[in-house]
């Protein structure tokens, strides 16, 4: 049984030394909102703007033509026209360059002929992932031209024809594929993870470091009440922190709230439950703030960030990488947040992520009941 007085006494004894601290406040009320304008703004997986440089040798008409596909698209920013080989690397060395392109001086020629034109593209692989996807695009916009080209050179012959795929592309949930739509709701995982256990981490660390821990154990306060009632403020701070995180979702990024928002909340709230309850369980562990605040970013915010399929798809991963995944709750707190944001999805399809995130909060709770022990040593 446990007494709701006295858990009352305990949350009331929180909340004011939550107000006495202003940093504290700061950490719970201002870092969150801080933290998704600038991972919300700062923070994305589009390539666009791909510096290049060109070299056109044979500055035809037809070159022209070509490089202007380059040059109309969103994808490509060319920086520079050179005419030697040693100014181009130069900006590839100097990094104002990713990619170097070489039209041949017979490229009017080939095509011209009906031969295949020869074309030179260098890459800088440093890093690879945007040079893949860079790369990607040059053969889309070649593909194009060479389609283009094909069907007015039957054109001119007073041939008629068709292009030879009808090619209708729909997609879903995000059809102008903007990275916001990826990365906020996720953000809002992370932000709820970290700022959770941190906080709460440094609940009972600071009441060893301060001698008060005491005064608390000499008191007819139970070892759970005492969690609840430590807990309880800190569910009201995170409570708070969802809500404006979905505020700002919603209408500073413009993501789109398909799904039901209660169910939204109401799930969250178990998710916000068992990173509250690792906070506490890490503070009885831990006996000092610094140690307690390393932990939780260790324990918390590193494998949230990495491997809950926020800034890398899990499938990518290897097996025994994605095996340690399903042990990280935000992998599923993602997954609905995504489902109910973008693809409005209900509880029929999240009950598996849901039991999850409950079993979660269930365990975190008991463990850290568990570990707070009435006594000094």
């Amino acid at each position: 049984m446990i007494n709701l007085k006295r858990i009352s006494a305990v949350s009331r004894k929180e909340f004011i030394q939550i107000w006495r601290d202003p940093r504290s406040l700061a950490l719970a009320l201002i870092i969150p909102v801080l933290l998704l304008v600038l991972f919300g703004f700062a923070l994305t997986l589009d390539v666009d703007n791909v510096p290049m440089v060109i070299w056109n040798q044979d500055n035809s008409h037809l070159s022209r033509d070509f490089i202007l596909n380059f040059k109309n698209s969103r994808y490509f920013n060319i920086v520079g026209y050179r005419n030697n080989y040693k100014d181009m690397l130069y900006m590839l060395d100097r990094s104002k360059a990713m990619m170097i392109m070489v039209v041949p001086k017979d490229f009017s020629h080939y095509l011209q002929s009906g031969k295949k034109a020869p074309l030179q593209l260098i890459v800088d692989g440093t890093d690879s992932n945007t040079a893949t996807i860079a790369m990607g695009y040059v053969r889309s916009v070649v593909a194009k031209y060479n389609l283009d080209l094909f069907i007015k050179t039957l054109a001119a012959n007073n041939i008629a024809v068709a292009p030879p795929l009808d090619y209708r592309p729909r997609v879903w949930f995000n059809p102008d594929l903007l990275n916001k739509y990826f990365v906020v709701p996720g953000l809002v995982a992370i932000i709820m993870m970290m700022i959770a256990s941190l906080l709460t981490s440094l609940t009972m660390a600071r009441e060893w470091e301060r001698g008060t821990i005491e005064q608390l154990i000499s008191t007819p306060v139970k070892a759970n009440e005492m969690v609840i009632g430590k807990f309880i403020p800190y569910f009201v701070i995170g409570f708070i922190d969802l809500l404006i995180s979905i505020f700002m979702a919603k209408y500073l990024f413009n993501v789109p709230l398909v799904g039901n928002i209660f169910l939204l909340i109401a799930l969250s709230c178990l998710f916000l439950t068992g990173a509250l309850s690792l906070g506490i369980f890490i503070s009885t562990v831990a006996k000092s703030q610094l140690m307690a605040s390393q932990m939780a970013i260790l324990l918390t915010f590193i494998p949230t960030f990495l491997l809950s399929g926020f800034t890398y798809p899990i499938y990518n991963m290897p097996q025994v990488i994605q095996a340690i995944t399903y042990l990280i709750p935000a992998r599923y707190y993602i997954v609905i947040l995504r489902g109910i944001f973008l693809k409005g999805v209900g509880l029929s399809t999240l009950w598996d992520e849901a039991i999850l995130l409950l079993l979660f909060a269930v365990i975190m709770m008991y463990f850290a009941v568990r570990k707070f022990k009435k006594k000094i040593a």
